[in-house]
Parts: structure tokens; sequence; C-alpha cells
């Protein structure tokens, strides 16, 4: 078969060649790009240049292998490149997604945790608790609740985040310490 004088193997090579390059320069700058997946959800373009990969490798690997009218085999392809398409996102994508989204924090999530002072707080001033969680550690700057001076290696319970800020008492051995 041809499309407008050139044989559809041709065609299909074409087609993997330029989705293969487009998804390695996704690849490296998908980030840029990012605006485009959201302003239209349902084409994202991951699945749409994996779609293509997909369609076009099957498709010439068809028409190569075998002698299956090429309108078949397009019909084929699609069917093939949809149900890959299709587990890539179930299997792939959409698990990806929701880890990134399970590494991040709140500050309201931070309130009733237990850190640990690595730069003492002294008294009307700024220090630096750590807090262990299972992403990791969290470091972030804190203050006495009532400025009271706090030093470096006590456990502190956070009462409150503003800003960014951590607003902690003394804690040590489960009991809280809290200074008027």
């Amino acid at each position: 078969m041809t499309i407008f004088g050139t044989p559809i193997e041709t065609i299909y090579l074409i087609l993997l060649i330029v989705s293969g390059v487009l998804t390695i320069l996704y690849i490296f700058f998908g980030d840029a790009l990012h605006g485009v997946g959201e302003a239209v959800s349902y084409l994202h373009p991951t699945l749409v240049l994996s779609f293509i990969t997909f369609f076009s490798a099957s498709g010439y690997i068809f028409e190569l292998a075998t002698s299956i009218s090429s309108g078949l085999i397009i019909a084929i392809s699609a069917i093939i490149a949809l149900i890959l398409d299709s587990l890539l996102n179930m299997f792939v994508l959409i698990p990806l997604s929701s880890a990134e989204e399970s590494l991040a924090y709140t500050e309201e999530s931070l309130k009733g945790r237990i850190g640990k002072v690595i730069i003492s707080i002294p008294e009307d001033g700024f220090g630096e608790v750590v807090i262990e969680s299972n992403s990791g550690t969290i470091a972030k700057p804190a203050t006495g609740v009532n400025n009271n001076p706090i030093e470096e290696g006590k456990q502190v319970l956070v009462i409150e985040v503003k800003s960014g800020v951590l607003y902690v008492v003394s804690y040590e051995n489960n009991h809280l310490h809290y200074e008027e």
C-alpha cells in the first residue's frame, strides 16, 4: 500500500523515528511543556507519544513480517497501541503521579510532631529543628512558643506553624515542658 506515493512501511518507519525523537526531547524538556498537559488533561503528551510509537512500531513489524492487508494491519496496530497505552497509563503513569504527591507535606501536618533541635533556639530568636518522616528528614526554622531558649539536641513538640516557622516547646521523656 502507498500513501501519497510513499510505501506504508516508510511512513511507519518515519513515524517511529519522529515519535522516538519527540519522546527523547520530551524527557529532557518535559517540565517546560508541563502546562500543555494541564490545559488539555485528556491528551497527556506521554500517552500521545507512546500511542504513536506503539502504533508505528507494530505497523512496521506487521508490514514486514506478514502478508495481511494494510487496512487490517492499521486496525490491528491501533488496537495494540491502545491496549499498550492503557496499560502504560494504569500501571506506570498513575502510580508515579500519586507517588510524587505522597512525598509532599503541608505545614498543617507538622503540628503535633516531635522533632530535635539541631541549632539551639535562643531567647527571642530562631534555631532549627529536624523532624523525621516516612519520606525523609524535614529541617525547618523554629522558635520557642513564648520565646524561651531551647538547647541543641533537645526534643521539641511542634505547637504551631506560621510562614514556614515552627513554634515549639520542649518535650522530654514524653513530658511536655511548657514555661510561661
